[in-house]
C-alpha cells in the first residue's frame, strides 16, 4: 500500500507548505517503513515511529502521533485509502462554514472492489447506505454519528478537548464520536468521498467485523456506565438514536440466525401440515418476523442502490444481491465472535489484509 498511499496523498489540492503528514507505523513493522523511504515522499511527510507498547491499536498510534502534529485540522486516513484530491478543500470550506461547535466533519468511503465478488458488492451497498444516506440524515437533524474510522476531519481543539482517541477501544471512531456530541460539538457530512478496496474473501470479513462489534460493544459498555447522566447529556431523542444504532445493531446481528430458524421452521410445519397447538399465536409470531426480517432486506439494498452514483450501480452485479440473506448471516457469526472473544482480549486488534486498487486512479463518485 505505500506507494499507492504516498501517490494519493500527492495528489491532494493543498499547498505543500500548509501540509503535515504523518505515516504512522509501528516500531517492528520494517517493511512498511522501508517501503514508505523507497516511494521518497515530499519534505511535508515524516514516518512516525509508534513505540511497541500496548495497546497495539490504531487509536494508540493515533495519540501518540497527534502530540507531534502541527495543524489546526487533523485528517485520519487508512493505508489503503485514496481520497478525493479536493476532499480537503471541502473539509475546510466545511469548517469556515460551521461555526465553532463544528468538531468534525466525516467524508462518504466507497469500494473500488465492488463487482469482485457477493461479498465485496454487499459491503460497497452497505457503505453506500451509511456514508451517502444514513449519517447525512442524521447529520441534518443534529443527532449523534458513530463515525467511520478514516477520512475523518477534526477541528484540533475540539479533538483535544473530548481527550482524543482512547487507546484501548478498538473501533475509536464510534466512541470519539459519541464523545463530541455529548459535549454539544456537531459532526458534518461532506460529499467527495475516499476509495478504499473490501475485504474480498470471507474469512478476513468475519475477523474485521468482529473487531466492529467488540468495539462497539466496548463502546456501549463504557457509556452506559452511567445511563441518566448519559440520557441527560445527549437528550431524549439523542440517546433512543444511541441505543439504536448500537445496541439494536448488535442484537439484531446476534438473533438474526434465531428468526430465521424459526421461520423455517413454521414454513416446514406448515408444509407438512402438523400445526402445533396455539397456532394461531405461532402464526401472528411468523408474520412479524417474516415482515421485520424481509423489511431489513430491502431497507438495506434500497438505501444502498439509492446512495450509489450511476457508475457504481453499473458494477454491482446482481447475483451478488440474492447473497444478502448470507451476508446477514455472517454478521452473526462475527458478532458471536466479538462476544466471545470481548473477555478474553478486548484489546486484540486482527488487521485486515486490502487489495491495492491497481496502477488507475479510481473513479471517484461525484459528490
Amino acid at each position: 500500500m505505500a506507494s499507492q498511499l504516498v501517490a494519493a496523498m500527492a495528489r491532494l489540492h493543498w499547498p505543500r507548505s500548509l501540509l503535515d503528514i504523518k505515516f504512522i507505523c509501528e516500531a517492528g513493522d520494517s517493511a512498511t517503513i522501508a517501503a514508505l523511504a523507497a516511494c521518497r515522499p515530499g519534505a511535508e511527510c515524516e514516518v512516525v515511529i509508534v513505540p511497541p507498547l500496548h495497546p497495539m491499536t490504531k487509536p494508540k498510534a493515533l495519540q501518540y502521533a497527534l502530540q507531534g502534529a502541527r495543524g489546526s485540522l487533523v485528517a485520519v486516513y487508512d493505508a489503503e485509502d485514496v481520497p478525493h484530491p479536493a476532499q480537503l478543500l471541502e473539509a475546510h470550506a466545511a469548517f469556515a462554514l460551521g461555526g465553532g461547535r463544528l468538531a468534525c466533519v466525516q467524508a462518504p468511503l466507497a469500494i473500488a472492489n465492488s463487482g469482485r465478488n457477493w461479498i465485496t458488492t454487499l459491503f460497497a451497498l452497505e457503505y453506500a447506505g451509511l456514508f451517502r444516506m444514513l449519517i447525512p440524515f442524521l447529520d441534518r437533524h443534529n443527532l449523534p454519528i458513530l463515525l467511520g474510522g478514516t477520512s475523518n476531519h477534526f477541528r484540533r481543539e475540539a479533538l483535544i478537548e473530548v481527550g482524543g482517541w482512547d487507546p484501548y477501544n478498538v473501533t475509536e471512531d464510534a466512541d470519539l464520536g459519541m464523545r463530541l456530541y455529548r459535549r454539544g460539538f456537531r459532526t458534518k457530512a461532506i460529499w467527495r468521498a475516499t476509495v478504499e478496496s473490501a475485504p474480498q474473501t470471507l474469512a478476513v470479513w468475519i475477523r474485521q467485523r468482529s473487531r466492529w462489534y467488540k468495539g462497539w460493544t466496548q463502546t456501549w459498555l463504557v457509556l452506559m456506565r452511567q445511563p441518566i447522566r448519559l440520557a441527560r447529556e445527549l437528550g431524549p431523542v439523542g440517546f433512543i438514536t444511541f441505543q439504536l444504532l448500537l445496541a439494536g445493531m448488535l442484537v439484531s446481528a446476534a438473533i438474526h440466525p434465531m428468526l430465521a430458524l424459526f421461520l423455517l421452521a413454521s414454513l416446514y410445519l406448515s408444509w407438512q401440515g402438523a400445526v402445533p397447538p396455539g397456532w394461531d399465536l405461532h402464526a401472528g409470531l411468523f408474520a412479524i418476523d417474516l415482515f421485520n426480517v424481509t423489511a431489513s432486506y430491502l431497507v438495506f439494498l434500497c438505501l444502498g442502490w439509492r446512495g450509489m452514483a450511476p457508475a457504481e450501480k453499473a458494477r454491482i452485479p446482481i447475483r451478488g444481491i440474492f447473497l444478502l440473506p448470507a451476508y446477514w448471516i455472517a454478521m452473526s457469526v462475527a458478532a458471536w465472535r466479538a462476544v466471545i472473544q470481548l473477555p478474553f482480549k478486548p484489546h486484540l486488534w486482527e488487521k485486515t489484509p486490502h487489495p491495492a486498487q491497481g496502477r488507475r486512479r479510481p473513479p471517484h463518485p461525484a459528490p
